[in-house]
């Protein structure tokens, strides 16, 4: 049960992750549109603060869980890295108020903190197999 809930924990905030990065490549393209369309509440600001917020309370719970289990930094130095880029295209004035460098830190944090949860659920399925193969 608890290996389950670690996996769908990890396709949750890989899944998440990778929608933020398609998200935040998207946007500048969609820039135009987004007032006509009535899009401005779920593309705006407040909508990325809450999503950033949320994808680092998510990927740093889950990948600590993770590295619990099979000690290995490979997928927490991923998931650092993303949130950093993630948090830097959020707080630095210049690169949050500049449309494609902002939208570029985002993508790539975004594809990052996806990657590392990816990376968590293979360890985490290796552990698992090296654990049953061992006995």
């Amino acid at each position: 049960m608890r290996s389950r809930l670690r996996s769908y924990i990890d396709r949750f905030g890989a899944t998440g992750s990778l929608i933020c990065a398609v998200h935040c490549a998207l946007t500048p393209l969609l820039l135009a549109a987004i007032p006509s369309l009535g899009l401005s509440t779920w593309l705006g600001d407040g909508f990325e603060r809450v999503f950033v917020v949320f994808v680092t309370v998510l990927g740093l719970f889950s990948l600590l869980w993770g590295y619990r289990r099979h000690r290995t930094f490979r997928a927490l130095t991923v998931l650092l890295l993303g949130l950093a880029a993630l948090w830097a295209g959020l707080l630095y004035w210049p690169l949050h108020h500049s449309v494609l460098p902002h939208a570029l830190v985002m993508t790539l944090g975004g594809a990052l903190v996806g990657l590392a949860h990816l990376i968590n659920l293979r360890l985490n399925h290796w552990h698992i197999h090296d654990a049953s193969c061992a006995h």
